[in-house]
């Protein structure tokens, strides 16, 4: 029996669990009742529990034989601010909140492993099971490191995981090197001087110089930024005004930009900074810039990211286990581990991407026929990782 059977009779209850924590949806760094829920079941599985870790973080240790060496396997447990359009029996009970990136089911693979391998113990080292909030804009990847976890929980490597929508069911992907990019964002407010609409003359107009630098700042990605190195720079929001027939004083434009290298960031802060002042000249205006660095590119160590993979062959062969595909430039804050431990972030395939099962999306679900697969990846990653003689 592969290692996959073995965790099939643990099927029914990931299940339930995924959709509780479905039907339940908290954000970010309110997961109080999400933590409970986890922290109650490693408790019941026989794992020292320790709860309050970046504010409503939960890690479980589990320890087996004398070995010294430690690993640390990480889930997200928060939801998005996203109604849900489902109608099925386990939708979000939630108003204006539902499980829309698999967060629910990261967590159930996750307590499934945890499960197994307090039951089977076939491994010598320890395992801390690290189930992360508020991984959604809010960094609770930063706020666990920045609370101590890799002093308070040591691990020579750490791992993620995340169901991806496109990949078939079957499949994993790892990559050496970057898999996700920064996340960084920018506001920049432009003070003009409102007028009369009909006598613009007598004015400075913001709106004309807020749409001037929507179309100036994608020269960053494309002009200043080195054509071999992939850069995002997105305007997604522009406010001005309030009715017809007033030039207003004042646009706001919001965004965000991604790259893989923090060169890159740097190159396009700069950039940012520049085009603004630059419209300022040619328009009039007196724009003000704030730029936030959100979340660092996840970039996964060589030999950690060949050791995922070698787990994931174990599973399902060397034909189903992608090890070149592009990265994503798409963000997640399990870069902040990543900086701080060597380790490797992977995508297990979610089956079919069109319609409700993109991420993000309000008929999104998880796809709950690769729980086993999922336990069965962190189980053979920690047997892997921490050998008995």
């Amino acid at each position: 029996m592969n290692l996959i059977q073995r965790l099939t009779p643990l099927h029914a209850d990931m299940t339930a669990w995924r959709h509780d924590l479905h039907a339940h949806p908290e954000t970010a760094f309110e997961e109080v009742r999400t933590s409970a829920f986890v922290a109650e079941r490693l408790a019941a599985f026989g794992l020292e529990v320790t709860r309050g870790i970046g504010r409503t973080g939960v890690v479980g240790t589990l320890r087996a034989g004398s070995a010294a060496r430690t690993v640390g396997l990480r889930a997200d447990m928060d939801a998005l601010h996203v109604p849900e359009e489902n109608d099925f029996a386990h939708r979000s009970r939630h108003a204006g909140k539902m499980h829309a990136c698999g967060h629910d089911g990261h967590t159930a693979m996750l307590l499934g492993a945890a499960r197994y391998l307090a039951a089977t113990r076939a491994f010598d080292g320890t395992v801390h099971f690290i189930f992360q909030p508020a991984e959604e804009n809010e960094g609770g990847g930063r706020a666990m490191v920045e609370d101590g976890l890799f002093e308070r929980f040591p691990c020579d490597a750490v791992y993620g995981l995340h169901n991806w929508p496109g990949l078939p069911v079957g499949q994993f992907a790892v990559m050496p090197g970057p898999m996700m990019a920064s996340f960084d964002v920018f506001e920049i407010a432009l003070a003009g001087r409102g007028t009369h609409a009909a006598m613009p003359h007598l004015g400075v107009d913001p709106v004309v110089a807020g749409s001037a630098l929507v179309q100036a700042l994608q020269t960053i990605p494309s002009r200043t930024v080195s054509p071999v190195d992939a850069a995002v720079v997105s305007v997604t929001q522009f406010h001005a005004g309030d009715t017809w027939n007033v030039i207003p004083a004042e646009a706001v434009l919001r965004g965000t930009t991604r790259a893989f290298r923090p060169e890159v960031q740097d190159e396009i802060e700069a950039g940012v900074r520049r085009v603004a002042a630059g419209i300022d000249a040619a328009y009039g205006t007196t724009s003000s810039v704030r730029y936030e660095r959100r979340y660092p590119p996840t970039v996964n160590t060589a030999p950690e990211a060949m050791l995922a993979a070698q787990a994931m062959r174990s599973l399902v062969g060397d034909a189903n286990v992608h090890t070149a595909l592009p990265p994503t430039m798409g963000a997640e804050d399990f870069a902040f581990m990543l900086q701080a431990r060597p380790g490797a972030y992977a995508w297990i395939g979610n089956g079919p991407g069109e319609g409700g099962c993109v991420l993000h999306n309000p008929r999104y679900d998880f796809n709950d026929d690769i729980l086993p697969l999922g336990a069965a990846y962190w189980v053979a990653l920690a047997e892997q990782e921490l050998p008995r003689a």
